[in-house]
């Protein structure tokens, strides 16, 4: 057992809190509290999941584990009876978190305001749940502490007592945040309420932790204020600068009340830091941003939780104490990330089955992270809460009442039926939305084609998740049935669907059709939009138009300078502009905003190895191969290729490689008939279902498999052409699963002998040649040569057709060489029959 007080670590939690609003007030002076921990310890962003729900992140932070796991799946839970719904307690989590793991390994936590926390939980300290500071607005309508607040029971008397209540906010409480409250005409508007509930409920908060800190022994302790993200939800409408639809006069009167609750927040932790020694190790942090800037919601629209619409992707996260470094930017941190941290900090192993890593990166003396199976497993006393029972739980009102006024939930069905089936929908279209954040769309589609099923009951929302499921996983023609059916469906909420209809064309490879849908975007006013940017960018990407692609990419991060995913893509078309030091740049820019991405890290060892920093280059594809093993293949094939190269093997002499795929392509009639011929007789076996008979066009057969003509919806077979020849039309190349090496033998021919090979196969006029096909194939032969050098498991040779028939012998050695086996050459040459070179340019 460990000695009660040593190594204690104080969490703070500041729901909402945000950078871009912290920036600026440090830099005048405001915020000197979280100043000084900043150049005492270290800070960062710290990335959110999805849904951005408060009770489900906090919850994250306090077990390691994402809501699917821990249980806790929204803001209301359905009562354990059917008999009704309330706001979500701690009887929603299953599993344990930090506090009931602390408690189980002999030292003592104390708890304030965590959300969700009540009933509170019998473990060795003090727990003030998240009920203890909510009251009712009208004076004549208090109610007596419910059971379960406070644990330990003793303690109810004491603290009851440090409640504030709204009633007792006076104009000097509120003067500090909203200095022209005077001017309010408080019979007309209740402009003020917000800030007289918001103010006392986190007092009240204070005032508990602030006892706790002075009159008891701890080991760890959280507190959580929800003080700046509800005065965001009341007012950062009329945050600086103001926005063109909001009223001047009110603009006025409360522009600084945003503002007001930072520095209130700041002066509230002086006072608990105050309160600790030096040897304390404190973290502050939120679960998520606010937007702050233009694209700021002035009305909310009517679907479930649309309050957290204006939640950004990045919270802050500062730390400080003996074992944290000094006035450094850390990078890369999650929500998940705490709980592992935490228990590193104590010595205690982590567990497997937590999502978090610890962060390793934020300690100055660094020990080996243990592990164990699973907490959960453990036996013994862990302080937890022994039954779910409704009688004593009844619907909080109070709390009810917040969450609807906030946006968070909408006002509950009159008929308890309705609504007990509204909150059981939407905590499963919750779940729905953790695994699609998670990117498991498989797990997350059977989710939502049990919610559209249901009746009497908006399904737009589950259209939308399906459509972005389908064309995330390459279901272009089922996302664009379920547009059609979200057109159809009769709702108040009018959703934007462009942006999901040019995915949908730029997965078909319908490039121009979908930037019509995106200029057409920006002439109606969308101009300030980035993803519109972003996808016009990686349109010009794909059509090979880098210049136009770079200014599109550098709009979009303009205007969202935060999303990591534009920074990658920018920095993967640098690399085609051949300006590899900045394309360096900006995939680190990437990495540091969210530093667990694959492709990024991927995109970074691309740029590294052009730029000739080989030796980085490969940690960063190894990164990238660590991060996602099992899809991200082209890493561990780039590390081949840079191992290669370091040991300098000269790659004129290529190597064969176990279980390999010989790819014969080019364009249609340009000899890969020919050239599946030779290979196959020269001892590689072919991979072919010999479905198309030969014809006079092709009179020693077509080589062809049938489903590579649906490689871009299926290539789950490709293990079957291991150690044998495939035939893949050029166009479907970029298909290639990563998994396999391949080595692709291009078949060139002169343009004007292919077009005209294939119109006289296909019975059309030989002397017109049809401009349009030749730019398209012109097309084409650039795009192999671009997918080719983003490729690392791939190795390509060019061949001539007229070289192969005119110049047998040296282009069988050739693919001998190339394919790295030994070959029947003979064979090989007698396939030849320049008979059949009929059609010459």
């Amino acid at each position: 057992m460990k000695q009660i007080g040593k190594d204690k670590l104080l969490l703070i939690g500041w729901d909402a809190a945000d950078w871009k609003i912290i920036w600026p007030l440090i830099a005048k002076g405001q915020m000197p509290a979280l100043k000084r921990m900043m150049s005492n310890g270290v800070y960062g962003n710290m990335s959110t999941m999805n849904p951005p729900y408060s009770p489900m992140l906090w919850t994250s932070v306090a077990t390691g584990k994402t809501p699917e796991k821990h249980g806790v799946l929204g803001f209301i839970e359905v009562l354990p009876n059917n008999s009704g719904v309330r706001p979500v307690t701690a009887n929603s989590r299953k599993v344990r978190a930090l506090w009931n793991i602390l408690h189980n390994q002999g030292l003592k936590s104390n708890l304030v305001g965590w959300w969700p926390s009540f009933p509170a939980e019998p473990i060795d300290g003090v727990i003030i749940s998240d009920k203890f500071q909510k009251v009712s607005l009208d004076p004549n309508k208090q109610k007596p502490m419910a059971e379960g607040t406070i644990h330990p029971k003793a303690l109810e008397e004491e603290f009851k007592e440090l409640r504030m209540f709204p009633f007792e906010v006076t104009g000097e409480h509120i003067l500090p945040f909203i200095p022209r409250a005077s001017e309010i005409d408080q019979k007309k508007s209740k402009g003020l309420v917000p800030a007289a509930k918001i103010i006392s409920e986190n007092v009240s908060i204070h005032n508990a932790a602030t006892r706790l800190l002075r009159t008891t022994n701890w080991d760890f302790m959280a507190i959580y204020y929800d003080l700046i993200d509800h005065f965001c939800h009341s007012y950062m409408k009329f945050y600086p600068p103001k926005l063109n639809s909001v009223n001047a006069e009110q603009y006025e009167i409360y522009k600084e009340a945003v503002i007001g609750a930072y520095r209130f927040q700041d002066m509230m932790l002086e006072r608990v830091l105050e309160l600790i020694d030096d040897d304390t190790t404190v973290i502050v942090m939120s679960d998520h941003g606010y937007e702050s800037g233009n694209r700021r919601l002035l009305k909310l629209p009517k679907i479930q939780a649309a309050a957290a619409m204006d939640h950004r992707q990045f919270g802050m996260f500062v730390a400080t104490g003996p074992n944290i470094k000094k006035n450094q930017k850390v990078f890369g941190l999650g929500l998940i990330d705490i709980a592992p941290t935490i228990l590193h900090h104590f010595g205690l192993p982590v567990g497997e089955d937590m999502d978090g890593k610890v962060a390793m990166d934020i300690f100055k003396e660094t020990k080996t992270v243990n592990f164990i199976k699973s907490w959960e497993h453990v036996k013994g006393d862990f302080g937890e809460l022994q039954t779910n029972n409704a009688s004593n739980l009844l619907s909080d009102e109070e709390t009810m009442q917040q969450l609807i006024e906030l946006g968070y939930v909408e006002k509950a069905d009159v008929k308890t039926e309705n609504a007990v089936k509204k909150t059981r929908c939407d905590l499963k279209h919750n779940l729905a939305r953790v695994y699609l954040g998670k990117k498991k769309y498989k797990e997350s589609r059977a989710i939502l084609l049990e919610l559209i099923l249901e009746e009497n009951i908006d399904l737009s929302p589950y259209y939308m998740d399906l459509i972005t499921i389908g064309i995330e996983m390459g279901n272009f023609d089922e996302a664009e049935v379920y547009i059609e059916k979200l057109k159809s469906e009769e709702t108040e909420v009018k959703y934007s669907i462009f942006l999901s209809e040019a995915s949908i064309l730029m997965g078909k490879s319908k490039f121009v059709k979908a930037l019509k849908i995106l200029e057409a975007a920006k002439s109606e006013g969308r101009e300030n939009n980035p993803e519109i940017w972003f996808k016009i960018g990686a349109i010009n990407h794909s059509l090979g138009k880098f210049e136009k692609a770079q200014e599109a990419y550098e709009k979009a991060i303009e205007l969202e300078p935060d999303k990591a995913k534009y920074h990658t893509a920018l920095a993967e078309n640098l690399i085609e502009l051949n300006q590899y030091e900045e394309a360096v740049d900006f995939a680190l820019t990437s990495i540091e905003l969210v530093k667990y991405q694959p492709k990024a890290h991927y995109v970074l060892g691309r740029a590294l190895e052009k730029f000739g920093d080989l030796e980085n280059a490969q940690k960063a594809y190894e990164m990238a191969s660590r991060l996602m093993p099992k899809s991200h293949l082209k890493a561990e094939h780039a590390i081949e290729n840079i191992e290669e190269r370091i040991a300098q093997i000269d790659k004129s002499d290529y190597k064969y490689r176990k279980d390999q795929i010989v790819i014969v392509s080019g364009l249609p009639r340009s000899g890969t008939s020919l050239m599946m011929q030779m290979i196959n007789k020269g001892g590689i076996e072919a991979l072919t279902d010999d479905k198309r008979q030969a014809d006079i066009s092709n009179p020693k057969g077509y080589y062809e498999y049938e489903p590579v003509m649906a490689l871009h919806k299926d290539n789950s077979w490709l293990h079957k052409a291991q150690n044998k020849s495939l035939k893949v039309v050029a166009p479907l190349l970029k298909f290639l699963g990563p998994k396999y090496r391949y080595k692709v033998i291009f078949m060139n021919r002169d343009l004007g002998e292919v077009v005209k090979s294939q119109q006289k196969m296909i019975g059309k006029n030989t002397e017109s040649l049809p401009v349009k096909l030749f730019q398209s194939y012109t097309k084409h032969l650039n795009q192999v040569e671009v997918w080719k050098e983003k490729t690392p498991n791939v190795e390509l040779i060019y061949l001539d057709y007229k070289e192969v028939l005119t110049q047998t012998d040296q282009a069988i050695d050739k693919v001998a060489k190339f394919i790295g086996v030994e070959m029947n050459k003979e064979a090989m040459k007698r396939c030849i029959d320049t008979s059949l070179y009929r059609n010459k340019a």
